[in-house]
């Protein structure tokens, strides 16, 4: 039986979300898998993942195949360096500390990425949003100064008729 990691959809239409699973090829998509290795939010900026690096590193040392997407997002959350920094270790190139002190000072470097890339899109969603707030606050008092000019054109030719009738009168 061969093993795939993939993902299993879920979430309600045009609203997905999936779980990260490690499943036999002949099981259906959404069908009966053998572990669940972690959940993907697609929706959120930026997407949400959720894994157990262990069981998936596991997994990939049994043979398992990741998919194109699964191996994006192992590689994302680290589990296919640190699978290359193990078998580093198993050919005596380092020792297993050395691997996770490598492993850790990436990781640390990887969230700082993260929470920058997150700052910038919270920022730039920021700015959009105080871009859009003034050029509606434009359009709106452009339509005030408008309105105000025309109710004083309406109002000056009320004032020339009735002075043309006070002189008619005079």
């Amino acid at each position: 039986m061969s093993v795939k990691i993939r993902l299993q959809r879920h979430g309600s239409k045009k609203r997905p979300f999936y779980f990260i699973v490690a499943a036999s090829t002949t099981a259906p998509r959404d069908g009966k898998f053998i572990e669940k290795l972690g959940t993907y939010n697609p929706l959120t900026v930026p997407a949400t993942i959720r894994m157990n690096r262990e069981r998936a590193l596991h997994w990939l040392d049994k043979g398992a195949q990741p998919t194109n997407t699964c191996r994006r997002i192992l590689s994302f959350k680290g589990v296919l360096y640190l699978k290359h920094l193990m078998r580093g270790v198993s050919l005596g190139l380092f020792d297993q500390q050395a691997a996770m002190e490598k492993f850790e000072k990436w990781n640390g470097e990887h969230e700082e990425l993260v929470a920058r890339r997150e700052e910038a899109h919270r920022k730039h969603k920021a700015d959009k949003r105080h871009e859009t707030m003034k050029e509606s606050v434009r359009k709106v008092e452009e339509k005030n100064l408008a309105k105000a000019a025309q109710a004083e054109t309406s109002d000056q030719p009320d004032v020339v008729e009735g002075e043309a009738s006070e002189s008619a009168e005079a």
